[in-house]
């Protein structure tokens, strides 16, 4: 059971988690957080020294979000073809149903972090090297199964789906049209039916 102060910090995190993950880490000032929590700077303060910590705790929050759900369609299968599959499934129609309002905050934090926001750009590096490292886990869970060629260069093709997929979700929001990334991810699929 959460105490009166961690549900606070907890409701500051989820509500600055939609902001920047709309208006992103500059344009989302203060006054921003303040008016999205209704609380006073001190009760924003109580908790966080500043937007920056509060900007981290919000990337952490997203993050462990989406693992969560990823693992939620992930852990019901046992083979690296229906465990990436899943991963599929999960992202369709990602752009009307997000983890976090605004799209996929991973893609929104690398493009705003990439040159200005150092700190932020470490913790997106790290999430793009997990998800890889969690694709390249599954593809040779399929090797191993011998669902996939043993000659599957494991890498190259987990940069290339994670690539498609994230491409499919900024080319699908910029056209306010899931069925481009839904179209990406049925090319995937034949894809990973391929190996």
């Amino acid at each position: 059971m959460l105490t009166k102060s961690e549900k606070t910090r907890q409701m500051i995190i989820e509500r600055s988690a939609v902001l920047f993950n709309t208006k992103g880490f500059a344009a989302t000032s203060l006054s921003d957080i303040l008016e999205a929590t209704g609380l006073a700077k001190g009760g924003v303060y109580g908790h966080f020294d500043g937007k920056d910590a509060i900007a981290v705790a919000a990337f952490d929050y997203s993050y462990a979000k989406l693992q969560s759900e990823l693992r939620a369609h992930t852990s019901k299968v046992n083979s690296g073809r229906s465990k990436l599959n899943a991963v599929l499934d999960f992202y369709k129609d990602y752009t009307l149903k997000p983890v976090i309002p605004g799209g996929c905050f991973l893609l929104n934090t690398a493009i705003d972090a990439d040159d200005n926001i150092p700190f932020l750009k470490v913790k997106a590096k790290a999430a793009l090297n997990d998800m890889l490292s969690s694709l390249q886990n599954m593809m040779e869970l399929g090797m191993r199964l011998k669902e996939f060629r043993s000659s599957l260069l494991v890498q190259k093709e987990a940069e290339l789906m994670f690539a498609l997929i994230e491409g499919g979700i900024m080319m699908s929001k910029l056209n306010d049209d899931p069925a481009i990334l839904n179209r990406i991810l049925e090319h995937l699929r034949r894809q990973i039916q391929s190996w």
